[in-house]
Parts: C-alpha cells; sequence; structure tokens
C-alpha cells in the first residue's frame, strides 16, 4: 500500500507515519530526510544532492524523484509513505508516472485538516525529542519530569525549532496553503482524497487512518 500524508506543519504527520512504519512496515519517504541522506552518501545522486546545496540553489523535481525512484528500486517494504512531497500539481504528475513505471499505485491521499488558530496553539507549546522525534506539548503531553523520554530514554534531549513562533508559522501555513491548495481539488478529482481532523488525540486520527487504509 502506498499512500500520501498531507497537511500543513505541526498537523501530526510525522507522527502517524512513525505509526505506520512500527505497526505495517511501511517506509517514510520525506524529501528532508532523503536529501540529508543522499548529501551524505558517495553515489551519483548524492554527488549531485551536494552540490546543489553547497552552491545554495533549488533542489529540482527531477532530482527528487531521481531518489524517489532510488528508493523504490532498493528497498523492500509493505508499501510506501509520502511525507512532504507532492507539494505541487507537476510533482504529483511526476510521482504518478514514476509509480506507474515501477507498477505501483497510489492507494490513498489522507489530508490531516487543521484549524490554523488551534494548530498555532498546538506548535508554539511543541519540544521534539532530538534522539527519536517522540513530540511533547507543554499543555497536552508535557516532558517527562525526570527529563528522560518516554519513547527512546534518551536524557535531557527535548528541543524547540527556532522557527516554531506565531509569526513564522503563520508564514509557513500561508506559503503551505498557497501550494498544496490545488493538490487537494487534483486527488478529490480522481478520488483518491480522504480527510482526517489532525487535531484530535493522537490516538484517535491513527484509528481514523486505519479506517481509511482497510
Amino acid at each position: 500500500m502506498n499512500i500520501i500524508l498531507l497537511g500543513p506543519p505541526g498537523a501530526g504527520k510525522g507522527t502517524q507515519a512513525r505509526y505506520l512504519v512500527e505497526e505495517r512496515g511501511m517506509v517514510q519517504l520525506s524529501t528532508g530526510d532523503m536529501l540529508r541522506e543522499a548529501k551524505d552518501s558517495s553515489s551519483e545522486m548524492g554527488r549531485i544532492v551536494a552540490d546543489v546545496m553547497a552552491r545554495g540553489a533549488l533542489v529540482t523535481d527531477e532530482i527528487v524523484i531521481g531518489l524517489i525512484r532510488e528508493k523504490l528500486d532498493k528497498t523492500e517494504s509493505n508499501g510506501f509513505i509520502f511525507d512532504g512531497f507532492p507539494r505541487t500539481l507537476a510533482q504529483a504528475d511526476a510521482l504518478n508516472d514514476l509509480l506507474c513505471e515501477k507498477g505501483k499505485v497510489l492507494d490513498a491521499v489522507i489530508e490531516m485538516e487543521v484549524d490554523d488558530d488551534a494548530l498555532v496553539a498546538r506548535i508554539t507549546a511543541r519540544s521534539t525529542c532530538a534522539g527519536c522525534g517522540e513530540v511533547y506539548n507543554d499543555n497536552t503531553k508535557p516532558i517527562p519530569r525526570n527529563n528522560f523520554c518516554t519513547n527512546c530514554g534518551a536524557a535531557d534531549s527535548f528541543v524547540r525549532r527556532a522557527d516554531d513562533n506565531e509569526k513564522s508559522l503563520k508564514n509557513r501555513l500561508m506559503e503551505y496553503y498557497k501550494k498544496t491548495s490545488p493538490l487537494i481539488g487534483y486527488f478529490y478529482a480522481k478520488n483518491q482524497l480522504s480527510r482526517v481532523n489532525g487535531l484530535l488525540d493522537m490516538g484517535v486520527v491513527k484509528a481514523e487512518i486505519a479506517k481509511v487504509l482497510k
């Protein structure tokens, strides 16, 4: 099963992807992670990515699709989770062409809907374990008093993103909606789009996504 998770920053895509990886044996393909991994590798694609990033240039769609192609070719899994890609209609078309080329299909596109004000309140209270990515929240899931991560056991590893502030978040949300809103119509027209409330308890969101993937 291959799926796309859509949602603005802080909607919980990373957390839900981790659940799917752990419980279904799927592989998360995060654009940012793939670029960092490629940059540090000695592969031909890695050298291309390193050069582009060293020059401060934008990574092209062709490069990202090339990285995804490598992952599809080299990785055994029960399906892929595309996280952070596609972001544009051109990228959506390119991904569809690649999946067809590999004899694969896109089974579902899940949009994690949020209320912007509630999302800003959530993210400005957010901390993350640098060791495993576990997310904590000052109001709903505070950092344990002993400062040990409940997921991986790392000590004193909690960090806050510098741009997790109201002004930066609203700018990031606006950029997300500008780029992604056409994708909503695109996948809806193809009868591939499902929606879940991304602001519900993480366990409830997990159950709603499981219903979509039945």
